[in-house]
């Protein structure tokens, strides 16, 4: 009897590719680039919206630097298709409305 659960892949680790043609090892390699690349920005996306979010609850000083600097990095993000242009629109718009909530 087969257990699918038992063959299920661990974390992802650069050798462990069972591909055996060549032009999907190269892809795997492309994709473990990008996947990585697309890791920091996303996770820098994250950090400035946390930034900017807390800076606005607090009603700190430097709270519309840090929206700015948080909206710069989602742009950044819809530019380079991490994430899509709608989901950047909402992430703005949201953050935007805050800040203009803490101000009235």
């Amino acid at each position: 009897m087969c257990d699918p659960c038992a063959r299920a892949p661990g974390p992802r680790t650069p050798g462990t590719n069972v591909a055996n043609i060549k032009s999907q090892i190269k892809r795997n390699r492309q994709n473990e680039k990008r996947r990585e690349r697309n890791k920091t920005v996303r996770s820098e996306l994250r950090t400035r919206t946390k930034v900017a979010t807390a800076a606005i609850e607090s009603g700190a000083d430097d709270a519309a630097e840090a929206l700015e600097s948080a909206i710069k990095r989602i742009d950044t993000a819809a530019a380079k298709g991490i994430i899509h242009k709608n989901q950047a629109a909402r992430r703005k718009s949201r953050l935007m409305a805050r800040y203009h909530q803490s101000q009235a």
